[in-house]
């Protein structure tokens, strides 16, 4: 099972309304099981080089089903994933990539957010996730 474009497009609209709460402007993007992209929306204003980062965000947290700040922290010299960033084209291993799981608990895809400071990544990123 596989993240609708409906589903997706709700994830956005929820992410997006939490950006407008911490006054940010975000690139959002939403992949499905397999990290192909089901949709992105960049908001007025937001940073252009950010797009790539939350398309690989997203990726990232459905590559390895785990949040990317996790990636992160296991990436860290000596860590077990020590420079797995390079794998795949290039990974994003701070926070803002959630993966997205269905009522089952099977993970359908995730989601991707970028713009703003880490800490409003993640919040705006588990707000589209929430909103499933």
């Amino acid at each position: 099972m596989n993240i609708t474009l409906e589903q997706a497009e709700k994830m956005i609209a929820a992410a997006k309304k939490k950006a407008t709460e911490l006054d940010t402007k975000m690139n959002i993007a939403v992949v499905d099981g397999g990290a192909n992209l089901v949709a992105f929306a960049r908001m007025d204003g937001a940073w252009l080089g950010s797009k790539d980062i939350s398309i690989k965000k997203a990726e990232t947290a459905r590559y390895f089903d785990m949040n990317t700040g996790e990636v992160g922290k296991l990436s860290q010299p000596g860590g077990s994933l020590y420079n797995i960033e390079h794998s795949n084209n290039g990974l994003i291993t701070f926070p803002g990539g959630i993966p997205v799981k269905n009522d089952s608990g099977d993970i359908i895809g995730a989601i991707g957010v970028s713009g703003s400071t880490v800490d409003n990544d993640h919040a705006v990123a588990d707000a589209g996730a929430s909103a499933l």
